[in-house]
């Protein structure tokens, strides 16, 4: 609901259903990636946008399924991930702001 509520997305979704958690016992298959790489290699979608949680778990659920994409010729991206509008500089954590500094774009292009 929050993509959709930005009316900044005109395509499909694919649920996953959850993240990669190894110490809460989730593995890849207890979660919807087969049925994504499924999609995939059946043709027609030109991107993945990977629009998980900033977490460990998110990030390896990201990697998981890049890996298991790269035989596609589709398109792989994130959401970008930084410092929400109108917070302080000073009160970001140190993952974020690393991220922000990380995928900066140039000043112009926003």
């Amino acid at each position: 609901m929050a993509v959709e509520n930005t009316q900044q997305f005109n395509g499909l979704y694919h649920v996953l259903g959850g993240v990669i958690s190894p110490l809460d016992g989730v593995g890849p298959s207890d979660i919807e990636i087969d049925s994504l790489v499924k999609r995939v290699a059946e043709g027609g979608v030109k991107e993945v946008i990977l629009a998980l949680g900033s977490t460990m778990e998110g990030d390896t659920t990201n990697f998981y399924i890049s890996r298991k994409l790269e035989p596609y010729p589709v398109t792989l991206s994130l959401i970008a991930r930084g410092i929400s509008v109108g917070n302080e500089l000073e009160y970001t954590d140190e993952v974020t702001l690393g991220r922000s500094i990380l995928n900066r774009i140039p000043f112009g292009k926003q």
